[in-house]
């Protein structure tokens, strides 16, 4: 788990790294760009065991991004995988954990008919005017306490107005 400078978290926390393109702002990737900066291996995800256990060493209340260098919902992860960060969520209600996806259709499948942990926000990615067309009425139909929007790397002017037509 890293202090970080992102305004609106405390720490990250990588349980899983590694992803795959699937959009127009993948091309612009920090994560990928992280990767080859140190040398890391960069596209199947890896899951890192030894990070489960690293929220509950926090000693206070944090904000707490889930798989900055992942996306949660990538289809080469494994339900297990999903299973035992969400326990993880679950046994540290002190926290707050903020998920962020491009893929909310399987987030969606993922959270179909279970009851989200209150202390997780989810959140998809939009970079465009495409992709918050897609992502954002998936992201409506996920039942959470908190759901939000991340316009990174911003592409094109993009409207939120869910009003319009």
């Amino acid at each position: 788990m890293n202090k970080t400078k992102i305004s609106w978290c405390d720490y990250t926390w990588n349980p899983i790294t590694g992803c795959s393109a699937i959009s127009e702002g993948c091309e612009n990737c920090y994560a990928k760009k992280i990767s080859k900066r140190f040398g890391w291996k960069w596209g199947e995800p890896v899951r890192h065991g030894d990070r489960l256990k690293e929220p509950r060493k926090l000693k206070k209340p944090a904000k707490i991004f889930v798989c900055s260098m992942s996306d949660l919902f990538h289809e080469k992860i494994h339900n297990e995988w999903i299973n035992q960060v969400i326990d993880v969520i679950e046994k540290n209600p002190q926290h707050t954990f903020i998920i962020l996806t491009k893929r909310p259709e399987r987030m969606k499948r993922y959270f179909c008919g279970v009851q989200l942990p209150e202390n997780v926000w989810i959140g998809v990615t939009v970079e465009n005017q495409k992709r918050a067309d897609e992502r954002i009425p998936i992201l409506m139909e996920i039942p959470a306490k908190v759901r939000f929007v991340s316009c990174e790397p911003l592409l094109e002017e993009i409207n939120l107005n869910l009003c319009d037509g």
